[in-house]
């Protein structure tokens, strides 16, 4: 890694996230701030979190974890005796989905509705991640829709989305992420919070989706090990499938004159340039904590913490495009 950023190769140190002795090597190198990115975090404890906040050093990860990013704060005594900002979710979700709906928040008298969807372009994320995503395939999900929680299951519930140009139709079904817990507690007026995530190629999402049927259906008891293989086929493949992926989220409620609103705000990339969007917030976070910026101390999800403006500058040079409709 240090020599694909051109950087010397005593910069590079190879660190075992288990490794009892985590926070010694931690403080041996004087460490000011752990970026967490080794996933999957779904089934993983806050090891590595604690090592940090025993070691002073300020600590987020890039979890899309539901129980993983809600469950941070039962580190945040400990960090606030610290005086470290501690904060998990520090990734499109739900940093920063956060992030547009306070943008648009001011629009509103009331928000009533918030749904979130992503589409991958042709690469694939990596194994970890997905791992993670197949993790729930097939497995219930608590989602609140007109008020009350209901049950759906991952990556069933399949319908097209209409993303602008030059995405078109996607198909998209239910995953399983901390904004479903997260933003029914910070926007309390919300009555619907849904998301959806789905795949650049049509067959590859069906296919996904029969696989979480036979989960849903008792044939087989996860799609976890089916992650490596189809992966293998989605490089495969990659040269076929388009290269555009696009996130967006749709807010709806009643708007200042009280007429009904709605704005979706959709973020574009191409390129293959998808990936690369998890990183923003982290970039974003430590570099205002390099730079000396006073920031909230103690654990807490990555809500609130960063702008979209600034969660957008951030990846500067990327292929990104945002489109307000």
């Amino acid at each position: 890694m240090a020599q694909e950023l051109g950087l010397s190769h005593d910069q590079g140190v190879c660190i075992d996230a288990e490794d009892p002795r985590l926070q010694e090597t931690l403080r041996a190198l004087r460490v000011e701030t752990v970026v967490h990115t080794a996933g999957p975090f779904q089934g993983q404890d806050y090891t590595v979190a604690r090592a940090a906040i025993d070691a002073r050093c300020h600590y987020m990860d890039l979890a899309d974890s539901r129980q993983f990013v809600t469950g941070i704060h039962v580190l945040d005594d400990h960090a606030k005796e610290r005086g470290l900002t501690v904060t998990s979710g520090a990734s499109s979700v739900p940093a920063l989905s956060c992030a547009v709906v306070d943008r648009y928040l001011p629009e509103f008298q009331r928000l009533e509705s918030i749904r979130i969807g992503i589409s991958s372009g042709a690469r694939a994320p990596g194994l970890a991640t997905v791992r993670g995503v197949f993790s729930y395939g097939g497995k219930p999900i608590r989602t609140l829709q007109g008020g009350s929680w209901v049950t759906e299951y991952g990556w069933r519930n399949i319908e097209r989305h209409q993303f602008p140009s030059p995405l078109g139709r996607r198909w998209l079904g239910t995953c399983d992420v901390p904004d479903l817990d997260v933003l029914p507690r910070r926007y309390p007026d919300a009555r619907t919070v849904t998301f959806q995530a789905g795949f650049a190629s049509g067959l590859g999402h069906l296919v996904v989706s029969g696989f979480a049927g036979l989960v849903q259906a008792g044939l087989i008891k996860s799609m976890t090990s089916l992650a490596a293989p189809l992966k293998r086929v989605s490089r495969w493949i990659e040269p076929l499938v388009s290269d555009k992926g696009g996130m967006f989220v749709t807010l709806e409620g009643m708007g200042r004159k009280g007429q009904v609103k709605r704005i979706t705000w959709n973020l574009i990339a191409q390129q293959n340039h998808g990936p690369f969007i998890p990183c923003g917030a982290s970039i974003v976070l430590a570099t205002k904590i390099a730079e000396g910026v006073k920031m909230p101390t103690g654990a807490m999800p990555c809500t609130g913490l960063l702008t979209l403006g600034e969660y957008v500058e951030a990846l500067k040079g990327l292929d990104l495009k945002e489109v307000v409709e």
